[in-house]
C-alpha cells in the first residue's frame, strides 16, 4: 500500500461515509422511537423496555459480532447489517403510516436493529488495519470517532427539525433512507478488503474463548480494558444520566439541557482534532493521565450548583475523556494479530460501550431510593479516580507504553 493521505484513500473515505451516515440514522431511529412511544403510545413507562431491546441484544451480541468479523469478509457484514436495518426501518414506517405501529412490533423490531448494530461495529474498526497503514491508524480514528460525534449530534437535529414539521411517519421514513444510504458507501467493492486473515478452521465458541485467551494475556489489553470499565461507569456514563436530572434540580430549562449536552459533545470533537494531528508515542500514560483528568473534572461537575458553569465543566469532559479512548483503541489495533482482530475489537467495544446502561441503572436506582444526585456523582467519581490512581501505580506496562507510530 502507498503511503498517501486518508482523504485521497478511496476505501477509507467510503468506510467514514457509510459509518458517519449509519450513526446518523442510528440516532434518528433512537430519538424518532423515544418521541413516539411518549407522544403517540402515550406510554413514558413502556420507554425502558424499548430501549433495553434496542440497547441490550447490541451488548451481549458484541462479542459473536468480533468473532463473526474475523471469519467472514467485515465489508460484507457492514454492508449486509446496513441494509437489513435499513429493511426494518421501512418496515416501521409502512407499519406507522398504516397505523399498526404497536409496542409489541417495536420491541420485535427493536430488537433485531440492536442485534444487528452488534455485528457492524467490530467489523467497521477492525477493518481500518486493513485499508490505511500503521502509522495512520490514530488519525484514521480520530477522523471516525470525531464524524461520530458529529453524527450523533446532528442525527437527534435531523430527526426532531423532521418530526416537527412532517411528523413521526416522516421521521422513520427519512431514517430508513440515510441508513439504506449509509449500506451503498459500504458496498463491499468500494471498500477493497482483502483476504480473510483468520484460516483456521474451529467452533465459533473455541473462536470466543481464544478471543478472551488472547486479551487476558496482554497485561496491556486488560489494563486498557479496565480503564474503559472505569471511565464508562464511574464517568461517562453516570454523568449522561446525572446531567438531565442536575438541570432540573439547578431550575434550569431544556435550552440549558441542550447547551450541556452540545458542549460535551464539542469538547469531545475538539480533542479528537488535536489527537488526530499530535502524534501521541506515550499513549499508556496519556491514557490513564486522560481517565485522571476526567474524573477530577467530574467532581467538581457533582458541585457547583450553576449551569452555564457545567457547561463550560461538560466541555472539559468531553475534552479530557477522548484522551482516554482513542489512543488505547489506536495501540490495539496496532499491536493486535491481524487474524483475531475482530474479536479484540470487540472485547474493547464491550468495555466502551456494555457499561453505560449499568451506570444508567445504578443512578437511576439510586436517586429513587432518595440519593442526592450531587452525591451520586461525587461518590462514582472518587471511586474511580481511586482506581484510576491504582492504575498509575500498578500498571507499569501499560504506563511505559510507547508507540513506534
Amino acid at each position: 500500500m502507498e503511503q498517501q493521505s486518508l482523504f485521497r484513500n478511496r476505501p477509507f473515505i467510503f468506510l467514514f461515509i457509510g459509518g458517519f451516515l449509519a450513526i446518523i440514522g442510528f440516532s434518528m431511529f433512537f430519538m424518532t422511537t423515544t418521541w413516539f412511544v411518549i407522544s403517540d403510545l402515550g406510554s413514558a413507562s413502556s420507554l425502558g423496555l424499548i430501549l433495553i431491546a434496542i440497547t441490550v441484544p447490541r451488548i451481549l451480541m458484541m462479542a459473536f459480532g468480533g468473532v463473526l468479523a474475523d471469519k467472514f469478509k467485515k465489508t460484507t457484514i457492514m454492508f449486509s447489517t446496513s441494509s437489513i436495518q435499513g429493511v426494518l426501518l421501512v418496515i416501521i414506517f409502512l407499519l406507522n403510516n398504516t397505523n399498526q405501529l404497536t409496542f409489541g412490533y417495536l420491541i420485535i423490531l427493536g430488537f433485531f436493529f440492536g442485534t444487528l448494530d452488534a455485528f457492524s461495529g467490530p467489523a467497521g474498526t477492525s477493518l481500518i488495519p486493513k485499508i490505511v497503514q500503521k502509522n495512520q491508524i490514530k488519525q484514521a480514528n480520530a477522523v471516525i470517532q470525531g464524524l461520530g460525534q458529529i453524527g450523533f449530534v446532528i442525527g437527534p437535529i435531523i430527526a426532531g427539525s423532521v418530526m416537527e414539521f412532517a411528523g413521526v411517519t416522516t421521521g422513520y421514513l427519512v431514517s430508513a433512507i440515510i441508513v439504506l444510504l449509509s449500506a451503498f458507501f459500504m458496498f463491499p467493492p468500494f471498500l477493497k478488503e482483502g483476504p480473510v486473515d483468520n484460516t483456521i478452521k474451529q467452533t465459533p465458541l473455541k473462536d470466543l474463548i481464544e478471543g478472551f485467551s488472547y486479551v487476558k494475556a496482554s497485561k496491556f489489553l486488560m489494563t486498557g480494558i479496565l480503564i474503559l470499565i472505569t471511565l464508562n461507569f464511574f464517568a461517562f456514563g453516570a454523568i449522561s444520566i446525572a446531567i438531565p436530572i442536575l438541570v432540573e434540580t439547578y431550575g434550569g430549562t431544556p435550552i440549558n439541557l441542550s447547551y450541556i449536552e452540545a458542549a460535551l459533545g464539542v469538547g469531545m470533537l475538539v480533542s479528537t482534532v488535536i489527537i488526530g494531528v499530535v502524534k501521541i508515542r506515550r499513549r499508556g500514560l496519556t491514557s490513564i493521565a486522560g481517565l485522571i483528568a476526567t474524573l477530577i473534572v467530574a467532581i467538581a461537575f457533582s458541585q457547583i450548583p450553576n449551569l452555564y458553569i457545567l457547561t463550560a465543566l461538560a466541555f472539559l469532559i468531553g475534552f479530557t475523556m477522548t484522551f482516554v479512548a482513542i489512543p488505547f483503541f489506536t495501540s490495539a489495533q496496532e499491536d493486535t494479530d491481524p487474524r483475531i482482530m475482530g474479536r479484540v475489537m470487540s472485547i474493547v467495544f464491550l468495555a466502551m460501550n456494555g457499561f453505560d446502561p449499568l451506570a444508567y441503572a445504578s443512578v437511576t436506582l439510586l436517586v429513587s431510593r432518595g440519593f442526592d444526585i450531587q452525591l451520586i456523582i461525587f461518590s462514582f467519581s472518587i471511586v474511580g479516580l481511586m482506581i484510576a490512581l491504582a492504575i498509575l501505580w500498578r500498571g507499569q506496562t501499560f504506563r511505559n507504553y510507547k508507540s513506534t507510530y
